[in-house]
């Protein structure tokens, strides 16, 4: 099995930059849906 390049630590530092806004982004969409499901449990009354 070849030896892969250790990528940089940019790289890794970009990767990581990435993984958060996406985490925040998923996890602000989850909350959205969960306050729609809340809302409209309280409007369907």
């Amino acid at each position: 099995m070849p030896d892969l390049p250790s990528p940089t630590e940019d790289a890794q530092a970009l990767r990581r930059r990435r993984a958060h806004r996406t985490a925040w982004v998923v996890g602000g969409i989850a909350v959205l849906v969960y306050a729609g499901f809340i809302l409209s449990g309280v409007i369907g009354r």
